[in-house]
């Protein structure tokens, strides 16, 4: 089921540095497929994500999603 994402862009320079989503709420993602439009600290987004809750990773943080669509603000 896909939900939409409004939030910030960030990058995170542990474990090797790896790019997120803060929403607007407060709720962390961490896209699997990160659009290098986005790659940029700080940028505004509107995105609309799957869960892929069984996704294995080393990093520590934030729900694991795959973008479906995006827009910058």
């Amino acid at each position: 089921m896909s939900k939409r994402v409004l939030g910030k862009v960030i990058y995170h320079d542990f474990s090797g540095g790896f790019w997120g989503i803060v929403s607007d709420k407060g709720i962390e993602y961490r896209p699997l497929n990160f659009p290098i439009q986005l790659k940029k600290e700080g940028v505004r987004v509107d995105i609309v994500v799957e869960d892929m809750n069984d996704e294995i990773s080393m990093f520590m943080w934030g729900q694991p999603v795959k973008i479906i669509s995006f827009s910058i603000l």
